[in-house]
């Protein structure tokens, strides 16, 4: 069915160091977001250095928490091996590791800089999705991320290019690539905050409307995938997926209609 050779995860070689097309897209979705966010921050009032001040913290705390919150739900692998853990370079990060160990950043970094959080988080949301969605193509590129195996009804139905189900096709069994259901649905929800940056929403809701969105479609697709972490018998981002979505829910009654906030995202 399928014309494509599966695609190398890595790049290219210089020497003894190995480029791997992860690594590419990564950088890629950090730099895309980054002239995203600098862009409506700085149209925002904001001082054209705040976004690279705040990013010097927040990448290296967010990497380190991302390889935190794997290793905290996968201590069987490390329990008897600790020194594992450090073998970063070996993989193993999560994503909403990532993002709490950004948001807590954020945080502190608006706390010391005397700047609304809830102003910088609402401008980040369009760059944290970007990164999103490119991110999940290193996924794809790894062969890793996906779901069960599909069948062949579900091939002869599907509208999914050949060349991502050939990648997605290890050891001659292919599975749903649930990276692609991620992207896709973060594609539409970088579309809705567009338009919702449009319209007079109170500062803190088009971040409160990303947690639940994201949240939402993670919760279904990670109970596809067949390589989540997990905190006892429940699926570790599925949990944080709920607590998310009840946050975002509970802040936005709360800021509109109990502490009745004014201030909109137009206003600087």
């Amino acid at each position: 069915m399928f014309d494509f050779l599966t695609i190398n995860p890595i790049a290219f070689e210089l020497g003894p160091i190995s480029v791997r097309w992860y690594g590419i897209l990564i950088t890629t979705g950090i730099i895309l977001a980054f002239l995203v966010v600098q862009k409506e921050m700085v149209k925002r009032g904001m001082h054209p250095d705040f976004l690279t001040d705040l990013l010097i913290w927040a990448v290296p705390i967010s990497i380190i928490s991302a390889r935190i919150y794997y290793v905290i739900f996968s201590w069987d692998s490390y329990r008897d091996n600790p020194a594992e853990m450090f073998k970063i370079w070996e993989g193993g990060i999560a994503i909403h590791g990532a993002l709490i160990g950004a948001f807590l950043t954020t945080y502190f970094f608006t706390k010391k800089r005397g700047v609304s959080f809830w102003k910088v988080v609402d401008i980040a949301v369009p760059g944290i999705l970007i990164g999103q969605i490119i991110g999940r193509w290193g996924n794809f590129m790894n062969q890793e991320a996906h779901g069960g195996p599909v069948s062949e009804q579900f091939l002869e139905n599907t509208w999914i290019p050949d060349w991502i189900m050939n990648q997605m096709t290890i050891e001659g069994v292919t599975y749903h690539p649930t990276f692609l259901y991620e992207s896709l649905w973060n594609v539409v929800g970088l579309i809705i905050v567009l338009i919702l940056r449009r319209v007079r929403l109170k500062r803190g809701e088009i971040f409160f409307f990303y947690l639940v969105w994201y949240s939402i479609g993670r919760y279904f697709i990670e109970g596809m995938r067949t390589d989540s972490l997990y905190g006892g018998d429940l699926r570790a981002a599925q949990i944080v997926s709920i607590i998310a979505i009840l946050f975002g829910v509970i802040m936005f009654v709360y800021r509109r209609f109990v502490k009745k906030v004014k201030v909109v995202y137009q206003d600087k």
